[in-house]
C-alpha cells in the first residue's frame, strides 16, 4: 500500500515511480479525491462541533428560563443533522475509491533496478557451474527412464492436469531434496522454521498483495478460507497488526508447504511436465528487516538460495529483475534461473524480494527504536529457497546418463540410505 502523504506532499516523483513501472501518471486523480475527502471530512467536524455548540446552550438557555424557540432548534439540528448524513455517506464512498485506486497500485521500484518492458529487459548478474558436455542428448525430465515414478495420467484422472503423482524413488528423491533444503536454512542459515496453515483468511492474503488485484490466481473455498499461492502468504502475516522492538530485527524464518496457484492466464504456457502445476511444494523464506537493513537482507536471503544450488551442483544464473518484469509487491527482484539441459535453457527456480514498507503498511506491522519513539514500518522480504518440484526437475535434467539412470548428489544421499542413483525402473541404487 502506498503512503497517501508522500503522494500528496510530491506528486511529480510518484507519477515518475510509476512511469517507471509503465503506468501512466495517476497522481492527480489520488490528490483530486483526497483532497475532496479531506474537505468532507473538515466541513464534517465544523458541522458536529455546531450540532453540539447549539444542543449546549439549548440545554443551559432552558435550564435557566430563558424563552427558547423549541421548534426553530429542532428544525436546525435536523438540517445539519441532515447535512452530516450526507457527508458521512460522500466521504466513506471518497474513502473506498481512494483505497481501491492504492491498493490497486503496485510497489514503486527501488532507485537501482534497471528500466525495462518485460523479461527481454531483465539484467542477467552472473553464472555460476559448468554446464555438462554429455555425448548422448539430453531427455527433459518427463521422458528420463528413472523418472518413470511421475504419473501424470493418474493425477489427471483424480485431479485434472496439471497435477502429477510421484511415486518409488522419484517421491522418495522428492522428499529428501525437501529435508535437505530446509536442513541447510536452519543450520547453515540460521533461519527458524515454522509449520503454517494452507488455508487462510481473506485478509491475510490481502496483507501481502494477493488481493485484490489478483483473486483469479488463487483457489477460494466454499467458506471463505483461500489456499495459499506460497509460504509468504501466513509466514508475513505473522507480524500483522504487531509492533515489535528494534532488538528483535531481523527475523529471518521459513517454511516447507503445499502451495496453490490456479495458473490464470497461462494457457499453453509448459502444459507438459512438472513445471507449471496446480499444487506444488516449495521451501519459503520470509525476513523481517530494519528498513535501512534490507537492502543487505537482500542480498543475504539471495545467496542462501544460491546455496542450495551449488551444494547440489547445479548450473544457475542471477538475474535482476527490470521494472517491467517485477511482481507487484517487490520493489526489487534477484531471480536464480537453473539450467535444463532437456529444454536448453535457463528457468526460474526462486525468486527473491525486497518489498520494502509496501506489505507492512497494508497489514500494518510495524517496529518501535525504543519506548519513546513513534512506531514506523518495517521491510517485508521474501523468496523461494527453493521450489522442490523444479529442484526434482533440475536434478532429473542435469544428472541424467546415457543409459537412463538420474545420480543423486552427493548431499542427498544420507537421506536415502545412501543410495547413488535412481535406477531405470525408478528405484533406488
Amino acid at each position: 500500500m502506498h503512503d497517501i502523504k508522500k503522494i500528496r506532499n510530491d506528486p511529480k516523483e510518484f507519477d515518475q515511480h510509476l512511469k517507471k513501472r509503465n503506468i501512466n501518471p495517476l497522481s492527480g486523480n489520488i490528490i483530486k479525491i483526497d483532497a475532496k475527502r479531506r474537505k468532507n471530512i473538515e466541513s464534517l467536524e465544523t458541522l458536529k462541533a455546531s450540532v453540539n455548540s447549539l444542543s449546549k446552550d439549548f440545554g443551559k438557555n432552558k435550564s435557566s428560563g430563558k424563552s427558547i424557540n423549541e421548534k426553530k432548534f429542532k428544525d436546525t439540528i435536523k438540517e445539519k443533522k441532515a447535512k452530516i448524513s450526507k457527508l458521512e455517506n460522500e466521504s466513506n464512498k471518497l474513502e473506498t475509491d481512494l483505497k481501491e485506486i492504492l491498493e490497486n497500485i503496485p510497489n514503486i521500484c527501488s532507485k537501482d533496478v534497471p528500466y525495462g518492458l518485460g523479461e527481454e529487459d531483465n539484467k542477467e548478474v552472473y553464472k555460476w557451474g559448468k554446464i555438462k558436455n554429455v555425448t548422448f542428448e539430453p531427455r527433459q525430465h518427463f521422458d528420463v527412464p528413472a523418472a518413470i515414478g511421475i504419473d501424470f495420467e493418474a493425477a489427471a484422472k483424480i485431479s485434472g492436469s496439471r497435477f502429477s503423482i510421484l511415486s518409488g524413488g522419484i517421491a522418495t528423491l522428492h522428499r529428501a531434496i525437501t529435508q535437505f533444503m530446509i536442513d541447510k536454512h536452519i543450520k547453515d542459515h540460521k533461519l527458524k522454521e515454522v509449520a503454517v496453515p494452507v488455508l487462510v483468511k481473506e485478509n491475510i492474503m490481502y496483507g501481502t498483495g494477493q488481493l485484490p488485484k489478483f483473486s483469479t490466481e488463487s483457489y477460494k473455498t466454499s467458506n471463505g478460507w483461500w489456499l495459499i499461492p506460497t509460504a509468504e502468504v501466513p509466514l508475513t502475516n505473522l507480524v500483522s497488526n504487531s509492533i515489535l522492538n528494534y532488538e528483535e530485527l531481523p527475523i529471518r524464518l521459513c517454511a516447507i508447504t503445499q502451495c496453490f496457484r490456479s495458473e490464470a492466464g497461462s494457457a499453453g504456457k509448459d502444459t507438459t511436465g512438472m513445471l507449471r502445476q496446480h499444487q506444488f511444494e516449495k521451501v519459503e523464506m520470509v525476513t523481517f528487516s530494519l528498513p535501512e537493513k534490507s537492502p543487505e537482507e537482500h542480498l543475504r536471503m539471495t545467496q542462501c538460495a544460491e546455496n542450495i544450488l551449488k551444494e547440489l551442483n547445479l548450473p544457475f544464473r542471477k538475474v535482476e529483475l527490470c521494472s517491467g518484469d517485477l511482481g507487484f509487491s517487490a520493489k526489487k527482484t534477484y531471480d536464480l534461473e537453473v539450467w535444463l539441459p532437456g529444454q536448453k535453457k535457463y528457468r526460474e527456480i526462486s525468486s527473491i524480494s525486497n518489498c520494502g514498507d509496501f506489505q507492512s503498511r497494508r497489514m500494518n506491522a510495524r517496529y518501535r527504536q525504543n519506548q519513546e519513539s513513534k512506531p514506523a514500518f518495517l521491510h517485508t522480504l521474501n523468496g523461494s529457497g527453493l521450489a522442490v518440484g523444479r529442484c526434482l526437475i533440475a536434478i532429473i535434467e542435469n544428472n541424467q546418463t546415457a543409459e537412463g539412470k538420474v545420480e543423486i548428489p552427493q548431499c542427498l544421499s544420507k537421506y536415502l540410505l545412501g543410495a547413488k542413483f535412481v535406477n531405470q525402473k525408478g528405484n533406488l541404487e
